[in-house]
């Protein structure tokens, strides 16, 4: 091998350590934290009883949220095997809303604040339970900031709660034989 195509071999690996350096140095960014968040009241609930979830929408950007569109919807499951709910109170903020429709916050909301929808929904007296039954639901999302000029959406689920068949106690006073 010539002279010159060792130069040029040594050249390009050295520029290929440079790159390849300053691409390892520079520094990792923190994933955006979720802008909703979903909680349940309770982990399991047994016919005729009742669930809150609270869905809490955070701006994590850096300018004016000015809209949002949020609807919720059954996951599959839940909408097959006899299992029954229906809402029985819809709020955000405090204000009634509708949670067959469409969720509405007030909007502007600034960088770092919150709204807050809280839905409650009553498991079915009726409702089949036992063993791999949950109600579970997802919830779309989509938000306008920067003027408008920049969108986000996603799915964010809201976790399952189970539904065990009532157990009927021993009477007070009677005996196992």
């Amino acid at each position: 091998m010539s002279r010159s195509v060792l130069s040029r071999l040594s050249l390009s690996a050295s520029l290929a350590l440079v790159i390849g350096l300053a691409g390892l140095s520079q520094s990792a960014t923190a994933a955006e934290p979720p802008a909703l968040t979903v909680t349940a009241d309770k982990q399991s609930a047994t016919p005729g009883s009742s669930v809150t979830l609270t869905m809490t929408f955070t701006n994590v950007q850096t300018t004016d949220v000015q809209f949002v569109y949020q609807t919720i919807h059954p996951t599959y499951d839940t909408t097959k095997g006899g299992l029954k709910y229906a809402f029985t109170s819809c709020t955000e903020e405090g204000k009634p809303c509708d949670a067959s429709r469409p969720l509405n916050y007030t909007v502007p909301i600034a960088p770092g604040a919150t709204r807050t929808v809280k839905l409650t929904y009553q498991v079915a007296g009726d409702s089949a339970c036992g063993t791999n039954k949950a109600i579970g639901f997802y919830s779309y999302l989509y938000y306008e900031f920067a003027a408008g000029q920049s969108t986000k959406d996603g799915i964010f689920p809201t976790g399952l709660t189970n539904v065990p068949c009532a157990t009927n106690p021993t009477p007070a006073g009677a005996s196992h034989q």
